[in-house]
C-alpha cells in the first residue's frame, strides 16, 4: 500500500462506529420506551395478571377468545369503527377543501392560515372542556344558536344517540386544520400551468379542483388518510373527559382505548386481557394501513 493513504475498510469501520455512537441515544429511547414495553404488552396478553397481588399466570389464548366474546369490547369496537368511518373522510375532505381556498389569491390569506390552525395548537384537554361548556343543554350557545334560528336543540352530553357524534364535531373541527397546512404544502408543488390551462378551457373552480387538485394530491391524501386512521382508532381523551371516564351515557362514547384504560387501570386484576384488546387494536390499525395502501397503490394519476 502506497505510503499516505489510508485503509479503505478502516475508515469505513471508523464511520460505522460514528454513526452508531450518535444514534446511539435515539436507539436506546427506542428500545427503553417502545420495543421493551410493547413485548411486554405481548407476554401480559398470554397471562392472568392481578397487579395488587403481584402474581401471574399463564392462560394461552384465554384472553383473546375473551375479547371476541366480551359484550363491551364489541361495543367499543363498534363505536370506533364508526368514529373513524366518519371523521377520517370528513375531516380529509374539509382540509383539502380549506388548503384549496386558501392557496387562492385572495386577500388575508395568512390572517385566515393563523386563525384555522388555532384549534391545532390548542390542548384537547382544553378544546374538551371548552365544548363541554359549549354542548351544555341548558345555556350551551350551540343549543342557543340552534333554538335562535329555529331548529331542534339536543342534549349533546347525556343522549347516547348523539353523544359520539358530539366527539366527532369537536375533533372534525379540531384536526382539520393540521391537514389543512399538509395540503398547503403540497399545493405549492401543483404546476400553476394547470390551472391556467384549466380556466383557457373553460373549466370552472369546482372542476378545477375535481380533475388537479384532487388527482395531484392524491399522495399527500394517501398520508392523511394513514394518519388520520392512526389518530382515530386511538381516540381517549376527549372521551374520557366527555363521560367522566364511564364511557357514557349507556357506553355510547366508549372506544377501545378507553376499553384498555378501564380494563388496566381500573380493576388492577385484569392487565392481561387489556393486553390483549390492545395487541388486537394494533393488528386492526395495521390491517386497515395497508388496505389502504393496497387502495392508494392500485389508483392511477390521469
Amino acid at each position: 500500500m502506497a505510503k499516505g493513504k489510508r485503509n479503505p475498510s478502516k475508515i469505513n469501520r471508523n464511520d460505522l462506529v460514528q454513526g452508531y455512537g450518535f444514534m446511539l441515544p435515539a436507539l436506546l429511547t427506542i428500545s427503553v420506551f417502545i420495543l421493551l414495553p410493547i413485548l411486554y404488552a405481548v407476554v401480559l396478553s398470554f397471562q392472568k395478571v392481578n397487579l395488587l397481588a403481584g402474581v401471574s399466570e399463564f392462560v394461552g389464548f384465554d384472553n383473546f377468545t375473551r375479547a371476541f366474546n366480551d359484550y363491551r369490547t364489541g361495543i367499543a369496537l363498534s363505536n370506533t369503527a364508526l368514529y373513524v368511518a366518519i371523521v377520517v373522510p370528513v375531516q380529509t375532505l374539509l382540509a383539502m377543501v380549506l388548503a384549496s381556498l386558501l392557496n387562492a389569491k385572495i386577500r388575508w390569506t395568512n390572517t385566515f392560515r393563523v386563525l384555522l390552525f388555532l384549534p391545532t395548537l390548542t390542548s384537547s384537554t382544553v378544546l374538551a372542556m371548552i365544548f363541554m361548556f359549549m354542548y351544555n343543554s341548558q345555556n350551551g350557545i350551540i343549543n342557543e344558536f340552534l333554538s335562535l334560528v329555529g331548529l331542534p336543540t339536543y342534549n349533546w352530553l347525556g343522549d347516547p344517540a348523539v353523544a359520539l357524534f358530539s366527539i366527532m364535531i369537536m375533533n372534525i373541527w379540531a384536526t382539520a386544520p393540521f391537514y389543512m397546512i399538509i395540503y398547503l404544502a403540497g399545493l405549492k408543488d401543483v404546476p400553476e400551468s394547470l390551472y391556467e390551462a384549466a380556466e383557457l378551457d373553460g373549466a370552472s373552480a369546482f372542476q378545477k379542483f375535481r380533475y388537479i387538485t384532487v388527482p395531484m394530491l392524491r399522495p399527500i391524501t394517501s398520508f392523511v388518510l394513514i394518519m388520520g386512521i392512526i389518530g382515530t382508532f386511538q381516540l381517549f381523551d376527549q372521551s374520557y373527559i366527555f363521560s367522566g371516564g364511564t364511557g357514557g351515557p349507556d357506553n355510547s362514547t366508549l372506544t377501545i382505548v378507553l376499553l384498555i384504560y378501564q380494563y388496566a387501570f381500573q380493576t388492577y386484576d385484569q392487565i392481561g386481557f387489556a393486553a390483549a384488546v390492545a395487541f388486537l387494536l394494533a393488528v386492526i390499525i395495521l390491517i386497515a394501513t395497508l388496505i389502504q395502501r393496497k387502495l392508494q397503490k392500485d389508483e392511477q394519476v390521469y
